[in-house]
């Protein structure tokens, strides 16, 4: 399946919503990358490693469940997560992209590949319109979070 959407992070004809500046933005990108836990309460660990200016290897701890990943960093522009094929689990890939087509209107575009076929069956495409609801609803989370973690200070 694949699956991409845009959330739009400032509306300057909304004045109720506080605007963020690319870069608040871009380290909440890479805080939700770095330290997940904030971002996903059901994860029970994560333990990063390799960690460089432009990548990090993560090992995410669900129950009995460890998915090992690759994060890259396109710096101010893209937060790019790679899991490899690891047991029953098929490569996939995931992308927060920061767009801006004009001076300070920001948006997040997130773009999802589970590595499955695009072909839907009639049980397949009902799991896929539940999963497509859920990644949104995570993103929209993730924006929320990094809002609030703006108005704390922590991303200043």
């Amino acid at each position: 399946m694949k699956f991409n959407h845009l959330i739009q992070i400032n509306d300057p004809l909304n004045p109720l919503i506080d605007p963020l500046m690319r870069e608040q933005l871009w380290r909440g990108l890479v805080m939700r990358a770095e330290a997940p836990k904030l971002f996903m309460p059901h994860l029970d660990d994560c333990r990063l490693t390799d960690k460089s200016m432009d990548n990090v290897r993560r090992e995410l701890r669900y129950g009995d469940l460890v998915i090992h990943d690759r994060v890259t960093y396109l710096p101010q522009i893209q937060v790019l997560y790679e899991v490899p094929a690891q047991g029953d689990i098929p490569p996939s890939r995931m992308s927060m992209t920061i767009e801006e087509p004009q001076a300070g209107l920001l948006f997040v575009r997130f773009e999802y590949d589970d590595g499955h076929p695009e072909d839907e069956d009639g049980a397949e495409a009902f799991y896929n319109q539940f999963r497509r609801s859920a990644y949104e609803a995570a993103d929209i989370d993730t924006i929320r979070i990094i809002r609030e973690l703006t108005l704390r200070g922590a991303l200043h």
